[in-house]
């Protein structure tokens, strides 16, 4: 055995460089010549997408090949596990492709990534000559435990679910530490009353608060859906048509009824109800999680880089960008990032589901093949706008002085709502309306008011003043800190004790 280990681990450096021939085995190499001086791996290192770059590890070529390798491993410690495959085959085969216990998967493999490429084109995936290089790696006993009883779907389709369910947890992550930090800014803003914005004009009074407080309970349930999400991906084990024939003639009906789960607790995943070739929704599920998730932090993108222009100047990014021709410009590039995500997001999404829904037969022929650059592009933003997202949202600044002067653009006329609700009684809709023309025209509002005879008895700089005139933002920002909802359950049934006593 340590002849053949010895020999093995040779393979690492030696097989499938420049030659047909495996150097330390003496004999045809299982990827085809060609492919082993096939193209290099060029792929998209983010030249043209700056919103991933930095953050995409789990989720390139290499990563996606671990996986690959991890749930051929994982089939075969799920054969052991199950009393099947003898304990040095799979110590072999551990050792041969670097299991490592703690990671529950494959990193020391040693494959070629860029002549697993070029050789995958032929049979349409790469598990294919993956399987080829894995079996020429292990010895004559070992061999026929490898891939024993799989599909290539299986092994592709769990893979992708490994990935996903790591990416997934880094987003989570990312989603988390954007949250608490909204949580504090969210607290520390409470009461600054500044102008709220509809269809892109001043409407009412607010604060700055209440608007990180809405923004806290997007990512909240974003993250929320997503932990749901990555703990329910299960792993795929069918067969060649999901019936797990294969399995069975293998390891008899018993065995191979728990064989699923034990292959899903190998890689860490959920346990499938049944092998879900054709039914998506692992993929989909996990697709809207992330189309949410980048779509709560693109609102945040949004608004600030509203808020930063020029002309408003509430909210500047802690570390800006600046321009290659204009020197005095401080761009909002974390939110510019962002929203390119944000604005791809949804049609990766809509893809996933138009795949989906082309899942005929007992494989798909094409769809299932377009999930994959869709779903692990997809991850890909996901990473690069939440972590992003997390550094926009920790380094926000606030300038007082402009949030102030916008309040105070309209001259009053913020409370315009309030002063309707209050006077329209007194002097009429028509009445009001005069009153609000007039101001607009640069009349002084609160004159104005004053020289009504039917405000006689109101404490007019009360009713003028914004900071009066926000209704529960206070309490809405609290129950967003404290993590609830303006009503939660717990607050309805204390409501109904108290009215029963």
């Amino acid at each position: 055995m340590s002849a053949l280990r010895s020999s093995r681990r040779a393979c690492r450096t030696d097989t499938c460089t420049t030659t047909s021939t495996c150097r330390a085995r003496r004999r045809p190499c299982s990827l085809p010549s060609d492919a082993s001086a096939g193209p290099p791996s060029v792929g998209d290192a983010g030249l043209l997408s700056p919103v991933t770059v930095g953050h995409d590890e789990a989720v390139t070529d290499a990563a996606i090949l671990d996986a690959l390798v991890t749930a051929e491993v994982a089939l075969v410690r799920a054969y052991g596990a199950a009393g099947l495959a003898p304990a040095e085959v799979v110590d072999e085969i551990e050792t041969e492709f670097g299991w490592e216990g703690e990671l529950r998967g494959c990193r020391g493999h040693g494959i070629d990534l860029d002549a697993l490429v070029a050789a995958s084109v032929s049979g349409g995936n790469p598990v294919i000559p993956l399987v080829r290089v894995l079996k020429d790696r292990v010895s004559e006993p070992a061999r026929v435990w490898v891939h024993r009883g799989a599909t290539s779907q299986d092994i592709v389709d769990s893979a992708l679910m490994v990935v996903g369910r790591r990416a997934a947890i880094h987003v989570a992550a990312s989603l988390r530490h954007t949250e608490i930090a909204l949580r504090g800014f969210a607290r520390s803003r409470r009461d600054e009353v500044g102008a709220a914005r509809t269809l892109t004009q001043h409407a009412v009074p607010t604060t700055i608060g209440l608007r990180a407080a809405t923004w806290l309970r997007g990512v909240r349930r974003a993250a929320d859906r997503l932990d749901a999400a990555w703990r329910q991906l299960p792993a795929q084990l069918g067969g060649a048509g999901g019936t797990l024939a294969s399995f069975v003639e293998i390891a008899g009906t018993d065995a191979a009824s728990t064989l699923p789960a034990t292959f899903a607790h190998e890689l860490a995943l959920a346990a499938p109800d049944a092998p879900w070739h054709t039914t998506r929704w692992p993929v989909t599920e996990l697709g809207d999680a992330l189309v949410q998730a980048i779509d709560a932090v693109g609102v945040i993108a949004a608004d600030v880089a509203t808020l930063s222009r020029t002309e408003i100047g509430e909210l500047a990014e802690g570390a800006t960008g600046g321009s290659s021709a204009m020197p005095q410009k401080q761009n909002p590039a974390a939110s510019v990032l962002i929203r390119s995500a944000a604005l791809r997001a949804p049609q990766l999404g809509a893809t996933l589901h138009l795949a989906s829904a082309l899942a005929v037969d007992e494989r798909p022929d094409g769809a299932w093949h377009a999930e994959w650059p869709t779903l692990r592009e997809l991850l890909r933003l996901a990473l690069g706008a939440t972590a992003n997202a997390q550094r926009l949202v920790e380094g926000l600044h606030v300038d007082t002085v402009a949030v102030a002067r916008n309040l105070a653009a309209t001259h009053g006329l913020v409370v315009a709502e309030r002063l309707s609700l209050v006077l329209g009684p007194r002097i009429g809709s028509d009445g009001v309306a005069a009153l609000v023309a007039a101001a607009g025209a640069g009349r002084d509002l609160r004159q104005l008011v004053v020289a009504l005879p039917e405000a006689a008895d109101l404490d007019v700089d009360a009713l003028l003043d914004p900071a009066s005139y926000t209704g529960l933002a206070a309490q809405l920002v609290d129950h967003a800190v404290a993590g609830r909802s303006a009503a939660t359950p717990a607050d309805a049934d204390a409501d109904e004790r108290e009215e029963d006593a």
